[in-house]
């Protein structure tokens, strides 16, 4: 019911992030909420996961569904997808970008820490043993720390099964065409900067001179490491 709100998902999680809340607004939104290629339900499509390639799926499904000028939300690497649809399209009623990708500089200091993620992932598409404990640490101190337990267990679990696309994403980080700042300005519809303001990978000093170039733009910093619709549900949803 309600005005259509498109929900993108982070690398390695899934439509499922936004269960609990297409539950707390009930029937002021209809909640559509994607698995990207290689992700829950959805089968890999052998492309490069990166935001360019996500855009061009999601502008298919919103072609496909026909939706009456939509909301779209997006997390992470679903956020720079979304604004890249946002700034291209006349039809997009607003956009939520929850600790987007693509609004900080790719700098020097930038593609070493990728480089190192990339290390990381790489361990865990190789069956590290070590790689498992290392990814439970990863998402309980520093991705999701105020999430919900049994959720974040889900995303633990598959920690294996989806580091080849995780490898494959953050080498697309550290390319050129990852810096999406520039598009902000070429949104037309409002803009929401949900931020979980303990993000220490796409932390908000580094991504508010991006935001603050938003034709309308409204900023809200909530609790989280990088998901506030997840870790500060009843905050965000009276923000949104």
């Amino acid at each position: 019911r309600g005005t259509p709100l498109v929900c993108l998902h982070a690398m390695a999680h899934g439509a499922r992030d936004f269960e609990l809340l297409a539950q707390k607004l009930g029937d002021g939104f209809e909640t559509i909420a994607l698995d990207w290629p290689g992700h829950g339900l959805s089968d890999d499509d052998g492309q490069t996961p990166e935001a360019r390639h996500y855009a061009d799926v999601l502008t298919c499904v919103l072609d496909a569904l026909k939706l009456e000028r939509p909301i779209l939300l997006g997390c992470s690497i679903g956020g720079a997808a979304a604004l890249r649809v946002a700034a291209a399209r006349n039809d997009i009623r607003g956009l939520v970008l929850c600790n987007a990708g693509g609004l900080q500089a790719v700098t020097p200091v930038t593609k070493f820490a990728i480089a190192r993620m990339v290390s990381f992932f790489r361990a865990g598409e190789r069956g590290r043993k070590w790689f498992g404990g290392a990814y439970r640490f990863y998402y309980t101190r520093i991705v999701l720390p105020l999430a919900p337990p049994a959720h974040r267990e889900r995303i633990i679990a598959a920690g294996y099964e989806l580091a080849p696309l995780l490898r494959k994403a953050w080498e697309t980080f550290a390319q050129s065409d990852a810096d999406t700042r520039t598009l902000v300005a070429k949104v037309e519809c409002p803009i929401l900067f949900a931020w979980a303001k303990g993000d220490r990978i796409l932390a908000w000093p580094q991504s508010k001179k991006a935001a603050a170039t938003a034709k309308t733009g409204t900023v809200a910093l909530l609790k989280g490491g990088h998901a506030a619709f997840l870790e500060d549900l009843d905050n965000f949803a009276a923000t949104l």
